[in-house]
């Protein structure tokens, strides 16, 4: 995008969504990038993408040699998770229909990379989205991934305020970023 739009000027925000479109609902972002589904007539999206979710896990556990999975597999693991909040955490437990733990239960991250770090260091395994895997998130550790089938994925996409002048500018930058992604 910079060869092709050398003048435009991103300025980016990492947060959480709910955060992010809180945000924008008052102003303070023109658009965010977010994953979807999310639920809310504030917003109009554009989906530029999917993003599958893999299984990580030491590559000493007994799941690092399949081939591949499905969700049954993961039930009864030690299975870490962003803390609540996390939109990530419900996007990874939807997609592979399975249940969350109890309030106050499981092994919690605050980050992807504090998952891959508590997934090396053998506290359990995780759900990553694939995106995260290929931006090399595991570089430096011991820790696999597989392919989990029959999982949904979630997708991503960008958010803005219906009331927006801008649409349409902002339906070319994801038509510009869905290029970029494939």
């Amino acid at each position: 995008m910079r060869h092709q739009y050398p003048q435009l000027r991103l300025y980016l925000r990492e947060d959480l969504t709910a955060r992010l479109l809180e945000r924008l609902s008052t102003g303070d972002l023109d658009v965010a990038l977010i994953a979807l589904p999310w639920a809310s007539p504030e917003i109009e999206t554009l989906t530029i993408g999917e993003d599958s979710f893999v299984l990580a896990c030491p590559a000493s556990h007994p799941l690092a040699r399949r081939d591949s999975l499905v969700p049954a597999d993961l039930i009864g693991q030690d299975l870490l998770l962003l803390e609540e909040g996390h939109c990530l955490r419900d996007h990874a437990l939807s997609a592979c229909h399975l249940p969350g733990p109890a309030r106050g239960e499981g092994v919690l991250g605050t980050s992807l990379a504090t998952l891959v770090q508590m997934v090396a260091n053998g506290l359990g395994v995780t759900l990553l989205p694939e995106m995260a895997t290929r931006c090399g998130i595991l570089a430096g550790t011991e820790v696999v991934t597989r392919p989990v089938q029959n999982a949904g994925s979630r997708g991503i996409g960008l958010a803005w305020r219906p009331s927006s002048p801008r649409k349409a500018e902002f339906r070319l930058l994801g038509e510009a970023l869905k290029a970029g992604m494939n």
